[in-house]
């Protein structure tokens, strides 16, 4: 029998393959809708999503879903996940190790699954993730086709509320991603 979205995440909330299990409170999975046609990925669960096992909850996950929401894109339109399901240490980045391992196990199972029409990367460690290299700096407002699956690229909602510059990038670039939702 094929795994199911539930299956997966009870499998992931079980996860003890890399050290970022002991320091969290509760795995992060995702949230959303086996059937969503967008995807989001982010870099790692937050001290809010943390404490409640939901992605992007936290001060910048819903400045992110705001700034979607003014291009029509609800929440209950998303998938959202991280590139890790476990809090790191202190809100450290994420190794590449450790998103590998993430990767590997479950993300790639994720996205599988989904087989979203879209999936938006946010940051650099969803970008290198799930890319395999490139920066956020030159990639963002584009769409990258890889291996026959769509990716938008856009600057980390956390860059943008601490940098002005960025969160105007991030409001020019959501004018090109509002385009490419309405071509799906």
């Amino acid at each position: 029998m094929p795994q199911s979205l539930f299956s997966l995440a009870e499998d992931i909330r079980r996860c003890t393959a890399c050290p970022l299990w002991k320091g969290r409170i509760l795995p992060v999975p995702g949230e959303g809708f086996a059937d969503a046609p967008i995807m989001v990925i982010g870099e790692a669960p937050g001290e809010q999503e943390d404490r409640e096992g939901l992605p992007f909850v936290g001060r910048g996950g819903q400045f992110f879903m705001d700034l979607l929401e003014s291009i029509n894109v609800k929440r209950s339109d998303l998938f959202i996940t991280n590139s890790v399901k476990c809090r790191p240490p202190k809100n450290r980045t994420p190794t590449m190790k450790e998103c590998g391992e993430c990767n590997d196990l479950w993300l790639q199972k994720q996205i599988t699954l989904l087989n979203p029409k879209l999936i938006i990367l946010v940051g650099g460690v969803a970008v290198r993730t799930c890319l395999g290299k490139g920066s956020v700096g030159k990639l963002h407002g584009t769409v990258i086709t890889k291996e026959g699956r769509k990716y938008f690229v856009m600057y980390h909602p956390a860059a943008a509320l601490r940098f002005p510059t960025i969160r105007k990038i991030m409001e020019k670039d959501l004018v090109t991603l509002k385009k490419v939702v309405g071509e799906i």
